[in-house]
């Protein structure tokens, strides 16, 4: 069993900058490739960043190209993400969730744990 916990999420202006860290449990968090989604209201759950298992490959949605970093540190078993210049449309609940594969799947059913999410809010 993997559980993972989201944590950094909270209110931030136009322009300023967050950093969302996921612990997770379990001894095979090194082998997979771990992701992160975000849900706005309304909105269907959106990829926004993955990383391979040994950080050799990222990839990002167009939205946050540029913007967004997603690092891991398989040493502490926590992946991260590194929010700058956000806007209010990155307003939403941001999850984090474990691969089902050591390379970087962009699709929710590539993904077979997910933590409990953690809201950011960017103000305008």
């Amino acid at each position: 069993q993997v559980q993972l916990e989201e944590s950094g999420g909270g209110l931030v202006q136009t322009g300023g900058s967050l950093r969302l860290s996921c612990a997770a449990s379990g001894r095979t968090f090194s082998s997979y490739a771990m992701g992160w989604f975000r849900q706005a209201p309304g909105k269907e759950r959106e990829f926004v960043a993955t990383v391979s298992w040994n950080s050799a490959t990222t990839y990002y949605a167009d939205s946050v190209k540029g913007r967004f970093t997603i690092s891991r540190d398989n040493a502490k078993n926590t992946v991260y993400l590194q929010m700058n210049s956000l806007k209010p449309e990155d307003t939403a609940v941001y999850y984090c969730a474990r691969s089902t594969r050591s390379t970087v799947p962009i699709r929710r059913y590539e993904y077979d744990y997910w933590g409990q999410g953690t809201q950011v809010t960017v103000s305008s």
